[in-house]
């Protein structure tokens, strides 16, 4: 029997409660439903709207059946109509009268609200810390590569030359802003806890919302009651950073497919990531990557569904916030699968040091290294461009490398140009001298390592 059942409803279709169910989608909140009951059974007791002794009995039985569930001896009924009115069920089996007492005072809207969010701050304590993992991953690799030249690209078109650690250090840069928009959308989620409002009006009995609030950890209540029960918002933040957070996965993994195939073969994979052709024997393909970068489109496509849900929706709740869990159940799960990946995956990534050097010896990456070279002799900067620009030209035109024009050649093009023009292009010697924070110097690729290591460890 449903929870709102009595003699004014007429009993529901089979067919339309099997619709309405959403036990096999919410079960996962069973532990933050049974933290969120207790809590409420402990005020209950304080503000003596129950016996003290019936709440003494209600938070140990609830005790219990976590112990069960986290036993996994508890047996769940599955026809149920969510694992909220199961809970309640169970209570009344075990405890009698006593077990229905849980529910004064409160709905399912706020308590569905509040599991959702206490559930929502376990997770994202783990996102959280799995993200720390994958920042220091990063680093640490970054820190093997202080000195691994390779080219950096604008259109896809070589550019100037960097090191492999400063190319990784832009990722860890990428990925502890995720770090820090999960951290504060967390700080929100804790700033409106919902346990109260009950069903939009909160109650006639006297609550004390703020020691349900200490009790389960958060920072303050909801101010207002029809918002506590139809606010979303924590979750599409959640959403939102996790989209993100998906973005620079799936960026980082399109440079892997694109860095491991054959045209470039600036790095390789590991079989431990990989994957081979059920036909072509000499394949191996960088699936776990493709996996992320089609991953990514799923989390989008579950921010967007919530959006969806809740545009329309009036005060207070309607049945419509139903759909928004199993969205945010879908992308916390994604981003988790990812995050526990990629540590392992990017330390079982080798880097070809030697053709990323060969591949940044060509292309003319060091041209604006040239032009700054007559610049620093008192040229203006447009006509050292112009000058470069020309040499170039010259070069391909002999089948020449800035590196293999002789000095006669140069003056040719400007009297500047004197034999330390080599030791300016000399793709180790660019790199190093691009001292300006935030650059490819070996030395301030160590601070930003030392800095980002620093805020976490």
């Amino acid at each position: 029997m449903a929870l709102w059942s009595n003699e004014y409803h007429q009993e529901m279709s089979n067919s339309a409660y099997e619709f309405n169910q959403s036990i096999l989608i919410d079960i996962r909140l069973f532990d933050a439903d049974l933290r969120g009951s207790m809590a409420h059974a402990q005020m209950l007791g304080k503000q003596h709207i129950i016996e003290s002794d019936e709440a003494k009995q209600l938070v140990a039985e609830l005790s219990s059946m976590r112990e069960e569930y986290a036993n996994q001896t508890l047996q769940i009924d599955l026809n149920e109509e969510d694992i909220h009115s199961f809970i309640e069920a169970e209570l009344t089996r075990r405890l009698g009268d006593i077990g229905k007492k849980i529910h004064t005072g409160r709905s399912r809207n706020d308590q569905v609200a509040t599991a959702m969010k206490i559930y929502a701050l376990d997770e994202v304590e783990w996102i959280i810390e799995a993200l720390e993992k994958v920042i220091l991953a990063f680093t640490d690799e970054a820190q093997e590569h202080l000195e691994t030249i390779m080219p950096s690209y604008t259109h896809l078109q070589r550019a100037q030359p960097i090191t492999y650690g400063h190319y990784l250090m832009a990722y860890v840069e990428m990925f502890y802003r995720d770090y820090g928009r999960i951290k504060d959308a967390a700080k929100r989620i804790k700033e409106t806890m919902p346990l109260g409002a009950g069903a939009l009006a909160t109650t006639t009995f006297p609550l004390d919302r703020a020691y349900t609030t200490e009790l389960l950890g958060f920072s303050n209540y909801s101010n207002n009651s029809l918002d506590a029960v139809s606010d979303r918002d924590y979750s599409l933040e959640l959403l939102s950073a996790f989209s993100i957070l998906s973005m620079h996965l799936s960026r980082y993994s399109e440079e892997v497919i694109i860095w491991t195939s054959q045209e470039f073969k600036f790095l390789a994979l590991k079989d431990t990531f990989s994957t081979g052709s059920s036909i072509m024997p000499q394949k191996k393909n960088a699936d776990i990557h493709e996996l992320f970068r089609g991953k990514s489109g799923r989390v989008f496509g579950d921010l967007m569904s919530v959006l969806t849900i809740m545009k329309g929706i009036p005060l207070a709740y309607n049945k419509d916030i139903q759909e928004e869990k199993e969205r945010l159940f879908d992308a916390i799960d994604t981003v988790k699968m990812m995050l526990s990946l990629l540590p392992s995956m990017i330390d079982e990534t080798i880097a070809n040091k030697e053709v990323m050097y060969k591949a940044a010896s060509t292309g003319f990456i060091n041209a604006t290294d040239c032009a700054d070279y007559l610049t620093a002799k008192g040229l203006p900067f447009r006509d050292a461009y112009q000058v470069t620009g020309n040499i170039i030209q010259y070069c391909e035109e002999t089948n020449q490398t800035l590196e293999t024009l002789s000095l006669a050649e140069y003056k040719e093009e400007h009297a500047l140009f004197e034999e330390d023009i080599y030791d300016a292009i000399d793709l180790t010697a660019c790199v190093k001298r691009r001292q300006v924070d935030g650059g490819p110097a070996p030395e301030k690729v160590q601070e930003h390592i030392d800095k980002i290591r620093s805020l976490l460890i």
